[in-house]
């Protein structure tokens, strides 16, 4: 056994322990099954009619979303997005039962820098945002975050409970740093150009950086492992350092509000994107195929061929091999495996020491990312039941070794894992729950590996292009946040646009 697979077991230490009371649950939203028929080249069912269209998006995540706001903003009405899944959203997807909605993986976006104009030309349209202020009712309630730490919990995620004068000044120097970082310019959001600057701290780990720097703080070191493991699904050992830098340097905080969240996560985004452009979308239409004749592409799914001038590739890079046989080659990406679940509770865990319930909840040294309450942002003022979202990135050991094991694993050992890790915290929490729904994410999310935010590999599927095809995903980034998906869905549909001579695109 490696050693990254024995710190995998350590970490689900007493999964044989009976629960005190049954607890029902599955496996939900799996589409490995249908992916794998992608990678294996299977045979798909033929479509059974054509349809004529001059521009097609392929996914309909968060990046095909705003690809398909662009266009009907600039008056295109003759296109359709095609999405895999029966619910279109990506990783803004949501669910609801009784008790709340509540999302199934991406659940907040902070306040929009200045100069992520097109997040804030959006959220003024949603009523998120009036006259560039944010509404307050839209903004996470407070307390925000708390972190479990030696037997209690306290406010904040960066520990504070038993740090030394030493630590205190690392946290200090650690900050300066990112100070001197952010002042550069050279981290923005969305990050936009192809060449980034400072681009030599692409070439080693976030961890060598904080070793070159003398950050030996364990404290410190965790919180910033977290921070790589929150936003890239992979350790600050796996993370390139200008993209651990990013996490921190690249976001205004001049007045400290935010983030924007709700029950559902950003589901509250795509419901309402959904809403608008519910007409375009079709939902559980997997295209296996994407062609090109002489005059136009082809698109294929199981019930019809779209022929379409133009096409959006929104769905994630990796896929392009297994649907285009022209497509560019794809290397160097590299995707994080993940597992969220929705625990139901039927009352909430007895109080532990420190701060009360928050809407983010991380416990210090668990190789998850903790969980969010969904019930946070209703008004109640007191709530017997909720649902937590939990988080767990497999960083770990190599992507493929963790998709294997999610795979393999039952939905009871991935039951026992959450509810051990919770047990740190919340001793009783057998007694609380009563359902806990899975969702296995074989490839979550892109990694910002080290290297490869300035190589080649990345950049040449995001060139422009001069076929009538566009890629948009925000893998094309390098970092999976939501201003990402929407910068790479809009750069397209404009590039797009100007292709089929609709309209003229903007420098963004």
């Amino acid at each position: 056994m490696t050693s990254s697979r024995r710190q995998f077991a350590a970490a689900l230490v007493g999964l044989t322990a009976k629960a005190e009371r049954p607890i029902a649950g599955s496996f939900v939203n799996d589409a490995f099954a249908l992916g794998h028929r992608l990678r294996d080249r299977a045979p798909f069912q033929k479509p059974t009619q054509q349809v004529r269209l001059p521009l097609v998006i392929v996914g309909g995540g968060m990046a095909g979303l705003s690809a398909a706001w662009r266009l009907a903003k600039r008056g295109l009405r003759d296109f359709v997005l095609l999405e895999m899944e029966p619910q279109a959203g990506g990783n803004s997807r949501w669910g609801e039962n009784e008790i709340t909605a509540y999302p199934w993986a991406a659940h907040y976006v902070p306040i929009p820098n200045r100069k992520a104009t097109l997040v804030r030309e959006l959220f003024e349209e949603l009523g998120l945002m009036r006259d560039g202020k944010p509404e307050e009712r839209h903004l996470c309630f407070s307390p925000q975050e708390r972190l479990y730490l030696h037997g209690r919990w306290q406010e904040g995620l960066e520990p504070q409970i038993g740090i030394t004068r030493k630590d205190q000044e690392q946290y200090t120097r650690f900050e300066e740093k990112i100070e001197e970082f952010a002042a550069t310019g050279a981290f923005t959001i969305p990050m936009g150009a192809e060449n980034l600057r400072a681009a030599e701290l692409d070439q080693l780990s976030m961890a060598a950086w904080l070793r070159q720097n003398a950050f030996d703080s364990p404290y410190l070191n965790w919180y910033v492992d977290y921070a790589c493991r929150d936003d890239y699904g992979a350790s600050a050992a796996d993370t390139s350092a200008w993209a651990g830098i990013h996490y921190f340097a690249a976001r205004e905080h001049d007045d400290e509000k935010g983030p924007f969240t709700w029950p559902e996560g950003n589901g509250w985004i795509a419901r309402r994107l959904l809403d608008k452009l519910g007409r375009y979308v079709r939902a559980g239409a997997p295209v296996y195929r994407i062609g090109r004749d002489a005059r136009r592409w082809r698109v294929s799914t199981g019930s019809a061929e779209y022929l379409a001038d133009a096409v959006i590739c929104a769905a994630p890079t990796f896929l392009a091999p297994y649907l285009m046989e022209s497509a560019p080659p794809v290397r160097g990406f590299q995707y994080s495996p993940w597992i969220t679940a929705n625990l139901t509770l039927d009352r909430l865990p007895r109080a532990q020491r420190g701060i009360e319930l928050a809407w983010d909840n991380v416990i210090y040294g668990s190789p998850s990312l903790g969980y969010v309450a969904a019930t946070h942002q209703h008004l109640h003022s007191k709530l017997e039941r909720s649902v937590w979202t939990y988080y767990w990135a497999l960083a770990q050991g190599s992507p493929s070794e963790n998709r294997k094991r999610l795979l393999e694993r039952d939905w009871n050992y991935w039951k026992e894992a959450i509810l051990n890790d919770l047990t740190r915290a919340h001793p009783d929490i057998r007694a609380c729950v009563s359902r806990i729904d899975v969702m296995r994410l074989g490839h979550a999310m892109v990694r910002p590996a080290v290297g490869f935010l300035t190589s080649e590999d990345r950049r040449r599927p995001a060139a422009r292009r001069k076929d009538g095809l566009w890629f948009a995903n925000s893998d094309l980034s390098g970092i999976s946040i939501f201003e990402e998906a929407q910068y790479r869905g809009v750069r397209a549909a404009d590039e797009a646009l100007a292709y089929l001579g609709t309209s003229r695109p903007i420098d963004l």
